[in-house]
């Protein structure tokens, strides 16, 4: 009797706690929907300091006790010297030359780009590119490292023309590819007057596909009917629950030649080298072979370029977050408290020997 009482008391409590905790979520998302669109915010990352902190770091563990007295002597005989030489290479300067000379400091502006099916993160990809415009000169350099399978036409179709704005201002773009830049992903690499991979990044996949379960037969055989209206004899070619026409199958095929042409005519305009009719075949191809190609322009690794040109170049990561609204931070914060406290809880009612 004493199990079934604390068994009960137990199962009370849990289901207490558990309709509770859903009543709040609940809230917090009816909250999160009324919400007004919420404005995000550009993050400003000094890549160059970093790379500079490490390997200082690496040197000071590196060298013992007395090794590091000397170096702390010569940096400072170097910082002073380079002071006296900034000094008087001042002195013969004017100001309009001074600052000419601080504004000419080339730049790099680095975005990273993971893109998804429908390629949502454009949004913050218009945003980047955008901040990055208003500073940018032509002596700078934007560098993304893209990182996508490819997805939706029109979706990719926007993040390439976002990237395309960078080119239309002559502004050196570098598309960097570590793991894949295929289908969605290449129309924008393509874009780039530089692309760089890894020697196993996949690349290519220059073709359209579209598929989809009909269930039609499955519809007949249960006796189902499906009615679809249409005003337009092409309004709808093929569909998941109609018997599809030969007509119909004919168009759609039609409409994904007349995409590929698109994608075709695209990459052919942005890179004049290639041979479509080698390249565009909807294959893909490793990096060391996308190279042979001329799908990509060096084997190269996005750590070894900028840890490379961080030592000539400022370097500076851009990225644009949409800020968390109020809802959705106590959205979070309710969902952690309340795995702690139903663990805590099963815990301490726990009635089998664990």
């Amino acid at each position: 009797m004493d199990f079934l009482y604390e068994y009960g008391l137990f199962l009370a409590k849990t289901v207490t706690f558990v309709l509770a905790f859903v009543a709040i979520v609940a809230v917090v998302a009816v909250s999160a929907i009324k919400q007004k669109h919420k404005k995000g915010e550009l993050e400003i990352t000094d890549l160059s300091e970093q790379f500079e902190e490490v390997e200082q770091e690496v040197i000071h563990a590196l060298l013992n006790k007395e090794e590091l007295k000397q170096k702390e002597k010569n940096d400072k005989k170097l910082a002073k010297e380079k002071a006296k030489a900034d000094k008087l290479s001042a002195k013969k300067k004017s100001k309009s030359e001074n600052d000419n000379e601080i504004q000419s400091k080339s730049k790099v502006f680095v975005i990273d780009f993971k893109g998804s099916i429908d390629a949502k993160e454009v949004s913050s990809l218009r945003e980047e590119v955008s901040a990055i415009l208003s500073v940018a000169t032509k002596q700078d350099e934007v560098f993304v490292r893209l990182e996508s399978g490819g997805g939706m036409v029109h979706g990719y179709g926007l993040a390439s023309s976002q990237l395309d704005r960078i080119r239309q201002h002559d502004i050196p773009l570098t598309v960097s590819v570590d793991k894949v830049a295929a289908s969605g992903g290449y129309m924008m690499a393509c874009v780039a007057n530089n692309i760089i991979a890894a020697p196993f990044a996949i690349l290519g996949s220059i073709g359209v596909i579209a598929q989809l379960p009909n269930f039609n037969k499955l519809l007949k055989k249960n006796d189902i009917d499906f009615e679809q209206f249409t005003a337009g004899e092409f309004k709808r070619t093929v569909t998941m629950f109609g018997e599809n026409t030969e007509k119909g199958k004919e168009k759609f095929i039609e409409e994904l030649e007349e995409t590929h042409v698109l994608f075709k005519d695209f990459v052919g305009e942005h890179r004049p080298s290639l041979d479509l009719n080698k390249v565009a075949t909807g294959e893909h191809w490793f990096g060391t072979k996308a190279l042979e190609l001329g799908l990509v322009d060096t084997i190269q690794t996005s750590d070894d370029y900028l840890q490379n040109i961080s030592k000539s170049h400022k370097v500076v990561a851009i990225k644009y977050e949409m800020k968390k609204g109020l809802a959705e931070k106590f959205a979070k914060a309710v969902s952690l408290s309340a795995e702690s406290v139903l663990g805590k809880l099963l815990q301490k009612n726990r009635i089998f020997p664990s």
